[in-house]
């Protein structure tokens, strides 16, 4: 039996770790990844836990380091679309993506996320550490570390506050009286894992007031021609705040490092006899600091000025009547917020009771050595701190491949935004999760990049009011560069209907919601965003809309942005390009219309990252994910405008539902599979780790009412699981299946999806995730984190609009549990939904009235009870259900009596 969580323990609800990773300050490796995190959204910081020399790697949500690569899509791109449909129709898979020169086209890349200062304490007093423990606490975004030595029991407990968008870091004496005597410094760049490559040429300084008030470390980036931060830079400051005891600027030795230009090299802060010492820290960056041959003369710095004014400001709301900080009152709002935020959800597993409480690394151990099972309290704990993480990541943005958190110069995959599989998987419980934040985050990064999604639409396509969403965005620009012959991402198609779909759910389980303008939005570009609204907006209007301080979502977000990708999927198709009665690709140059029984050919598609057997192209047509991505997007415009009915609506639906059904159809292999093109022309190919033609049940919602289409889907899954033995081991490929199987009511297929990740060596002892099973790609990755939270959400709750499913996808060997608080795509919170033995029951409570709602279970029942009244079943095709009608804030209990057989 595991032993006893300690009861001393600084949270109820939380993770804790018994051993800890020291970050060297030369050659630390990965040793980062192992550290405790905490964030709202914009800043945050990762906590080593080291009890004598301990490192904070703050964070800024928008840091990006540039590089020499064009910001801006090539020329020549659209005056290619001609050629690339008429050598896929012709199945010419030589054709090759030129620059203008005739090269072939070798693809660019965006910048990259960087971590902020990495900040050293270096205790004076050393000697034998015992009792050691560091934790996080998920209800107050709070990590910590504990341990015991000759002098007493030492504490150290940080937070970043979603109240005053600060770090705060509380260090007291031990509890035996003994002072606090401690080294406060900055390490060096250079020193830091994976720096090095075009970073060369980035300048810094450490800086320590003369008083000690403050050390900081501020940058000028790389000047790159066309760079939007040509004369950038950033910087962060920790202001240190000492109680009864003294402190002074210090020198340490120099270390010779070109990139610091600072007239002092090493300035560091040194604490003596401490009753206790407070840490308040914030990061920042700016487009306006100079000329970066003028950076080393520099003496002033506006940006450290702000942080100093940020930081002071923090310091001085929360003084207690002695004129000391009171970290207690500045932790309090902070929290309600964030604890908010984090309980709206509970979810419990029974079974696995003597692992409840254990610390991470036995509970990962523990996963190890069931390679066949979850361990419940694993998953417990795996899901409770996937939901901390993202929120903690969220709200001013979507969340980065790393979430927000890196200890390494020149991530993998550079840390970006990659919106054809990864982010949206990192979104997916965002909704249903009841995770507010995270929703308005990820609005404002859509909202943010939207302009270069209409750049990318003009350019890949030549089209007019329409949006394209690139493969990546690196958070200041989303444009299509990063496109060459293995990776045409210039002709990926699905992204906007795909990343507009959270959107478009937030409102379904919400209604209309009057969304807060952020500065992250980009202010200056939403005024060409809204311009589909009828006669578009003078700039009168434009400033009395933006005068509100809020955009109404479904008026100023959903109706022009859905207008926008539904515009994307009108002009990509071509009476030209069509398939014929039998499912033939056809073209007729200078065709006009489609004749009775002919489809439109997508044309060209991109199903990332396929391509058929035989095709040694990616470049194809009738991609399965382009089709099904433009049946939901054209469903979700539908919708919108039904939803608003404004003047004239009805001509603009009736457009939408006639290129519906002009639509290519999917097409069914000969096992009964469906297949990734559509196309008679190819060979389907099924050694890949991608899951791109499940879209239509997972994110779309075709599967959930055909039953043959979902057959087609399981079949399809099965092919994957028995033909990929090649490339087996991405977080995300697992996670996308996962999502897939809870839709396709495959609660053992969820576990088998989620077990390769837990079983090997996908987890740290921090609990956030790798990229891979086993690692190998070198890349801290919170996709299958934030994954894994939305496949249990799927797997215990399906919805669509009208529609509830509790349990659709319940693993057999989940027998017992609970999850509350789920939010329905309905319109309908979920607050208790309870499996146990031969009862399902759960309460409902609409957001709205006359909410009109069909309920069932995916396990079979025998008799359903309404507020303890028997309710009559209803049948269809796809089995019974009850039908109910609810009113705003009133809450309805069912409870389903299962048979004997479900059990």
């Amino acid at each position: 039996m595991v032993k006893a969580v300690d009861a001393k323990r600084m949270y109820d609800k939380g993770n804790y770790a018994r051993t800890y990773t020291e970050v060297p300050i030369l050659n630390p490796g990965r040793a980062w990844r192992e550290g405790m995190v905490s964030g709202n959204g914009e800043n945050g910081y990762i906590m080593s836990g080291s009890p004598y020399n301990d490192s904070f790697i703050f964070q800024y949500m928008w840091f990006n380091f540039p590089s020499p690569d064009p910001r801006e899509i090539p020329e020549e791109l659209t005056g290619q679309l001609a050629d690339a449909r008429q050598n896929v129709f012709q199945l010419n898979d030589q054709w090759k993506i030129t620059h203008a020169d005739g090269r072939t086209r070798e693809r660019t890349f965006f910048y990259a996320y960087h971590p902020g200062h990495q900040l050293r304490l270096t205790m004076t007093n050393k000697g034998t550490v015992t009792e050691y423990e560091r934790w996080t606490n998920y209800e107050t975004a709070e990590t910590g570390v504990r341990y015991a030595d000759e002098f007493g029991e030492w504490i150290r407990t940080s937070f970043t506050s979603r109240e005053d968008n600060v770090s705060i870091m509380k260090i007291e004496r031990s509890s035996a009286g003994a002072k606090i005597n401690m080294t406060i410094s900055i390490d060096d760049i250079s020193g830091m894992y994976k720096a090095g490559g075009g970073m060369t040429e980035l300048r810094y300084k450490k800086l320590v007031d003369p008083n000690a008030e403050y050390i900081a470390q501020v940058a000028h980036y790389p000047s790159y021609p066309g760079s939007e931060l040509i004369d950038g830079g950033y910087a962060g400051l920790t202001q240190v705040i000492v109680v009864n005891g003294s402190k002074k600027r210090i020198e340490l030795a120099d270390t010779n490092e070109p990139m610091n230009v600072g007239a002092v090299q090493n300035p560091a802060i040194q604490v003596v006899e401490a009753d206790a010492i407070y840490l308040i820290t914030q990061s920042n960056r700016a487009f306006d600091m100079g000329k970066i041959e003028d950076f080393a003369g520099m003496t002033q710095y506006a940006l450290v000025n702000e942080l100093l004014k940020n930081t002071n400001a923090a310091a001085q709301k929360y003084q207690d009547p002695s004129g000391h900080f009171d970290y207690d009152a500045a932790l309090a709002p902070h929290a309600v917020k964030h604890a908010a935020e984090f309980n709206a959800v509970r979810f419990t597993l029974k079974g696995d009771e003597d692992f409840k409480g254990a610390d991470n690394e036995a509970l990962i151990n523990a996963q190890k050595e069931s390679k066949s099972r979850i361990n419940h309290a694993f998953m417990e704990q795996v899901y409770d701190q996937g939901r901390y993480a993202l929120i903690c990541c969220s709200g001013s943005s979507a969340p980065r491949l790393y979430g927000m958190w890196t200890g390494e110069w020149n991530p993998a995959w550079r840390g970006i935004y990659t919106l054809d599989a990864n982010v949206n998987l990192q979104v997916s419980p965002i909704n249903t999760g009841h995770l507010t934040f995270a929703s308005l985050g990820y609005i404002a990064f859509f909202l943010r990049n939207t302009s270069d999604f209409e750049y990318n639409a003009r350019m890949s396509y030549g089209m007019h009011d329409a949006i394209q969403v690139s493969v990546n965005s690196d958070g200041d620009r989303g444009m299509q560069v990063e496109y060459d012959n293995d990776f045409p991402f210039q002709y990926w198609n699905a992204g906007a209907s795909w990343c507009l779909l959270p959107i478009f759910e937030y409102w379904q389980c919400y209604g209309n919601r009057q969304i807060p303008i952020h500065t992250n939005m980009r202010i200056h570009d939403l005024k060409q965003i809204l311009s589909v609204r009828d006669g578009g907006l003078t700039d009168k209007e434009f400033r009395q809309l933006i005068g509100k301080g809020y955009l109404d979502l479904e008026k100023d977000i959903l109706l022009p942005l859905l207008t926008k990708q539904a515009n994307f999927w009108e002009q990509l198709c071509t009476p030209e390009y069509y398939t014929d009665i039998s499912g033939n690709a056809c073209y007729e140059k200078g065709k006009t219309a489609l004749n009775p029984d002919e489809k439109y050919l997508l044309i060209p598609t991109y199903s990332p990252e396929n391509n058929p057997i035989g095709y040694n192209s990616t470049i194809t047509a009738n991609a399965t994910m382009d089709i099904s991505a433009a049946r939901d997007g054209l469903h979700m415009i539908i919708t919108i405008e039904k939803a608003i009915k404004r003047e004239g609506y009805e001509p603009a639906v009736a457009k939408w539902e006639a290129l519906l059904e002009l639509l290519p159809d999917y097409k069914i292999d000969k096992d009964g599979a469906l297949r990734e093109w559509a196309m008679n022309e190819y060979t389907e190919n099924n050694d890949h780790r991608h899951l791109s033609h499940l879209y239509p049940a997972w994110p779309a919602y075709e599967t959930q009412n055909n039953t043959e289409l979902r057959k087609a889907a399981i079949i399809a899954v099965e092919n994957r699981n028995k033909y990929n033995t090649s490339d087996a081991t991405a977080g995300h490929g697992w996670m996308h299946k996962a999502l897939v199987c809870a839709r396709l009511k495959d609660g053992d297929g969820v576990i088998s999806s989620l077990l390769p990740m837990m079983s090997d060596s996908g987890y740290y002892t921090s609990l956030m995730t790798d990229h891979d099973t086993n690692r190998r790609n070198n890349c801290y990755c919170t996709d299958t984190l934030f994954g894994t939270l939305g496949a249990v959400n799927e797997a215990l709750l399906y919805s669509n609009t009208g529609e509830i499913e509790v349990l659709p996808a319940l693993p057999s060997e989940w027998k017992s549990g609970s999850i509350n608080g789920l939010m329905a795509r309905t319109g309908v919170e979920v607050k208790e939904l309870l499996w146990d033995n031969n009862i399902v029951s759960f309460t409902l409570q609409s957001v709205s009235d006359h909410n009109e709602i069909k309920v069932k279970a995916g396990i079979d029942w025998t008799k359903g009870m309404v507020n303890d009244k028997e309710a009559k079943a209803h049948y269809d095709e796809f089995g019974k259900h009850l039908r109910l009608t609810l009113n705003a804030g009133m809450d309805v209990t069912v409870v389903f009596i299962l048979s004997r057989e479900s059990v």
